[in-house]
């Protein structure tokens, strides 16, 4: 959106109009669009209007309700904290007794949001003009919430306590950016920041690597339902409990009146500990995937020991259990009965299948340099039975589990029992 067509949609003819767009249909857009244009309506007011009810539906998805009420680009709500996670970070601050924090990078305000919504006071910086304007409306309903527009880098610190930093990871083209150095601000340049102001949080790409990561930082992996959508480095008073690697995991549950509500479960390394080295073993007669979160953050091994269990190849993300894991364990890994496992062979797998008429299958792999979509293919599925089969590495060698994920409505197959030839 350019900042023609968002003084068009700011106005109050144009306001009015996207109040009164009905629920966003993709399949009526062009309908609804042609027909703005009969009452004659500006083409660009009808444009940017019928682009916000849009991405109004898609936010739906990081913002809840909230995003009926919020402008979006394209880019900004790509970038944005969901909600959940926003009050996450705003609670770090809010502990640490920061009563003012400069947001350098707030894009179209959703962290921003989050920290004035805890009470906050909130200067919020964003380099882009059509985006800070963005941030001054989604920000309105909060009068300690202040936007600028400029480089967040060059802002007066002066009375400001805490920082907080959402470097651009991606080029004007779309293309993400895994270098550090190339991030918008460059996370050096925020980092450094620590030593004028220690409490300083930075948002970074889930994919960023162990290797160089500041030694005086909490870094934490987070993942929303299985989902993992963002790594944070936490200075100074906001990692409260030392440096180290950390996961987060948020997982969504309504209760029995449809009330939605969020759980979580954290797992901690700390700097100072020595890596934990977890036992390896035959596959039991259960299969733990652990959460992505905990997976980026190395601690496979801190899930195994939650799980009771063991590591089916030192190399390979997969616990494996002889019985259930225990309850305080819940929300840590996706768990899966073992129905049978066999080395990896086509011909093999085939003819298994087609014994037990099985025409849809999941497929899993971890480990293996197997193409499940060429594979499915390979296998020339025909039956009415569905079946889970995970391709890994077990002890070394290429294995193939078929599992049946637990909970699931199908009745349990007679369990695995593990064998010298599997």
């Amino acid at each position: 959106m350019d900042a023609a067509a968002l003084t068009k949609l700011l106005s109050p003819t144009g306001w009015a109009l996207l109040g009164a767009l009905p629920p966003y249909d993709e399949r009526q857009a062009m309908t609804l669009s042609a027909g703005l244009r009969a009452k004659g309506v500006d083409p660009e007011l009808a444009a940017a209007a019928l682009t916000q009810s849009r991405l109004r539906a898609a936010g739906r998805a990081k913002f809840d309700s909230f995003a009926d009420g919020m402008l979006f680009t394209q880019a900004g709500l790509e970038q944005a904290t969901r909600l959940v996670v926003a009050v996450r970070h705003a609670q770090r601050y809010l502990a640490a007794d920061v009563a003012t924090v400069a947001d350098l990078t707030c894009g179209i305000g959703a962290d921003a949001m989050a920290f004035a919504g805890v009470g906050l006071r909130v200067v919020a910086t964003d380099v882009d003009e059509v985006t800070a304007s963005i941030a001054t409306v989604n920000l309105r309903h909060f009068p300690e919430a202040e936007v600028r527009h400029g480089d967040g880098l060059a802002l007066d610190l002066a009375g400001i306590d805490g920082i907080y930093a959402d470097p651009a990871r991606r080029t004007r083209s779309g293309a993400r950016v895994f270098d550090p150095k190339a991030y918008a601000p460059p996370l050096d340049a925020v980092w450094a920041l620590r030593e004028q102001v220690p409490a300083v949080g930075i948002k970074v790409g889930p994919g960023i690597s162990h290797n160089g990561l500041p030694a005086d930082a909490e870094t934490q992996w987070v993942s929303v339902d299985g989902d993992v959508v963002e790594a944070a480095l936490w200075f100074g008073p906001l990692a409260p409990d030392g440096p180290g690697r950390t996961a987060l995991v948020l997982s969504t549950e309504r209760d029995a009146d449809g009330r939605q509500h969020t759980t979580s479960r954290e797992l901690r390394h700390d700097q100072a500990d020595t890596e934990l080295v977890p036992d390896v073993g035959a596959v039991g007669q259960y299969l733990y995937e652990p959460d992505g979160a905990i997976i980026r953050a190395g601690l496979v091994a801190h899930a195994a020991g939650e799980l009771g269990g063991r590591l089916v190849d030192r190399t390979i993300a997969y616990v494996t259990t002889d019985s259930p894991a225990p309850g305080s364990a819940a929300g840590l890994a996706t768990g899966y009965r073992v129905v049978d496992t066999m080395p990896f062979g086509l011909k093999r797998l085939r003819a298994y299948l087609r014994e037990r008429g099985v025409g849809r299958a999941t497929i899993k792999k971890r480990g293996t340099a197997v193409v499940p979509e060429q594979l499915r293919k390979q296998l020339d599925l025909k039956g009415d039975a569905e079946t889970t089969l995970v391709l890994t590495r077990v002890g070394g060698s290429q294995q193939v589990l078929v599992v049946e994920p637990l909970g699931s409505d199908a009745p349990p197959s007679a369990p695995h029992v593990p064998s010298q030839k599997s």
